[in-house]
């Protein structure tokens, strides 16, 4: 066995130079099942191991003419083997070699994604330490909702992402597989042993029951599993956008020393990184509809998801990379405005706290409807008002007056009674 090709960046791993590599890796580690198992000499294996190579000018050259990739590339390997090369691929098809190289650069894939991936998640984890007391205005349809805190908002996220880590663990069992079959999948060519062996070496699990091909559920499933990964990142980053607006700025992408916002208008600071996820994660959403669309081949096999995955594999790979990448380093320099957190919050004399003040009447003794009626009446008074003020309007209600004293009023507007039981939520994520 050969130690597996690996390279330090996504994009490498999904270039020619890296896939006839894990060709040859497979072709390899096959003859060596082979061998093992005395259906070709040792010497042979040895030999292959040894003199195997390939020049990618050379591969492309043989496939103008046979118009095949695979026997482009074996014939440019067996140019450098000589007579022993006889015994590579032995009992093979192309997709044995095709399907599982390909297991091995998603699984290669998928555990850089899973180290970038915990470094967004350390991200995260860390901003909602920073601003676990940092009190915001909640929103519901938009609308202004009842206080929260800036880090529950991001304990929120945690949460997503380490889900995501979970199903990252088991995308990987459902991708880590290969198989060695033949044509269609019979072992008619080809002992079952040696995909036991040959994927045992290569770290993969034998497909339980494969065609001519490994079954497209699994690699749809993948795909899946990384657009809605994506589909997380885009909601943060839909958030930060909103946050951002000039009306709200509550929050900002950092914004370096010399950037520039727009070739017309000096002042702009865009949320340029947040909007390009958005874009990002509309992509890996189209590669999984694709993915979802070659799982119905034809019969035992067919080569219509070929195309498709050439294109999508590499870019959603590479796409989804980048994404945990711009999404760390964004929430990591993330500017946040408490000040305006505060002032956003408390804009027309505190219309948020209409619940509070409510329940505290229902509690005096009021009925539900009535002291509903009461408050909602205030509120809108005040809402939308310059210089709007519902807590004093409240305070002006002899209804209300009637049954609360003004400490009691005051009371209703103390945003940390909102606050009392979020630790239950920080708790359960472990910060």
């Amino acid at each position: 066995m050969i130690e597996r090709y690996t390279l330090p960046e996504m994009g490498e791993i999904w270039n020619d130079q890296y896939k006839f590599q894990t060709w040859l890796q497979v072709e390899i580690a096959v003859c060596e099942a082979q061998a093992e198992l005395g259906y070709i000499p040792k010497e042979a294996a040895l030999e292959i191991k040894a003199k195997a190579d390939f020049r990618i000018d050379r591969i492309l050259e043989i496939e103008k003419e046979v118009k095949h990739d695979v026997i482009a590339f074996l014939t440019n390997v067996n140019e450098y083997v000589g007579d022993a090369g006889r015994y590579i691929h032995l009992g093979m098809t192309s997709s044995d070699v095709l399907d599982t190289a390909l297991s091995l650069q998603i699984v290669t894939s998928l555990d850089i994604i899973s180290k970038k991936l915990e470094e967004c998640i350390q991200a995260i984890r860390y901003q909602a330490q920073q601003h676990r007391n940092t009190v915001m205005i909640g929103r519901s349809h938009g609308i202004h909702g009842e206080p929260i805190t800036f880090g529950f908002k991001l304990a929120g996220w945690l949460a997503e992402m380490l889900r995501h880590r979970d199903r990252l663990c088991a995308l990987k069992k459902t991708v880590a597989v290969g198989q060695i079959s033949g044509a269609m999948g019979s072992y008619a060519s080809i002992d079952p042993k040696i995909e036991a062996i040959t994927c045992q070496n290569l770290g993969l699990e034998p497909d339980t029951a494969s065609t001519q091909v490994i079954s497209r559920d699994r690699h749809a499933d993948f795909m899946n599993g990384i657009a809605l990964l994506g589909a997380s990142m885009e909601r943060f980053a839909v958030e930060i956008r909103n946050l951002q607006r000039t009306d709200v700025l509550e929050v900002e992408e950092f914004f370096s020393k010399g950037q520039k916002g727009s070739s017309a208008m000096p002042h702009k600071r865009n949320p340029i990184r947040s909007e390009r996820l958005t874009g990002m994660a509309r992509l890996l959403r189209g590669y999984a509809v694709a993915a979802l669309e070659n799982v119905a081949l034809w019969h035992e096999r067919d080569i219509s998801h070929s195309s498709v995955e050439r294109v999508a594999f590499p870019d959603a790979c590479i796409l989804t990379h980048f994404m945990l990448v711009e999404t760390t380093d964004l929430i990591q320099n993330l500017l946040v405005y408490p000040e305006n957190m505060q002032r956003n919050m408390n804009l027309y004399g505190g219309v948020v706290f209409s619940q509070k003040v409510m329940l505290a009447l229902v509690a005096k003794g009021m009925v539900r409807e009535e002291a509903y009626k009461i408050v909602q009446e205030c509120a809108h008074t005040e809402w939308n008002v310059e210089g709007g003020n519902f807590r004093a309007r409240v305070e002006e209600n002899a209804k209300v007056t009637a049954l609360m004293s003004q400490s009691e009023i005051a009371d209703c507007f103390d945003a940390t009674h909102h606050l009392t039981n979020l630790d239950q939520v920080y708790q359960r994520l472990g910060i």
